[in-house]
């Protein structure tokens, strides 16, 4: 598949074997699995911190094959999940930190500007994805300041 700002392509990284079922060899329970994840959720951590502690430190290598539910939906079903999707805020985060480096002395680091209208192009994109989910009310818009009250 072909790069989203770019001509290149590119498809190199590894990629989970294809199981359809929970392994035999998990030493967790669906119930005990559940428990772990609200236990974590609780503790402040995100969606992907918890799926990383689950398979490094519990051999769970899935939670949506252990649970027939993803981390998302359990934390969702306990009110634990979070205000705004993990992977806008990420990109959010991107956005502030490419801003104040080009802010800060460096307005002729073209690269970086460039860089910074890709990513808030890849917000925009998003927040239409979310809103057309329902996961973000229609009336909420992505800005530069609205991105550094939220993340801050």
């Amino acid at each position: 598949m072909a790069r989203m700002h770019a001509r290149r392509r590119g498809s190199s990284r590894s990629r989970r074997p294809l199981i359809t079922e929970n392994p035999e060899w998990v030493p967790l329970s669906k119930d005990e699995v559940m428990e772990m994840v609200v236990k974590l959720g609780k503790e402040g951590m995100t969606s992907s911190k918890i799926g990383l502690v689950l398979r490094d430190q519990h051999a769970v290598p899935s939670v949506k094959l252990s649970t027939d539910k993803s981390v998302m939906e359990i934390l969702h079903e306990n009110d634990l999940s979070p205000k705004l999707p993990e992977d806008l805020m990420a990109l959010m985060r991107k956005a502030i930190n490419l801003n104040i480096h080009v802010q800060n002395g460096n307005r002729g680091d073209i690269a970086n500007r460039r860089g910074l209208q890709l990513v808030e192009s890849k917000i925009r994109r998003l927040v239409k994805y979310y809103k057309r989910l329902d996961i973000l009310p229609k009336d909420w818009n992505y800005s530069l300041k609205k991105a550094e009250l939220l993340i801050e």
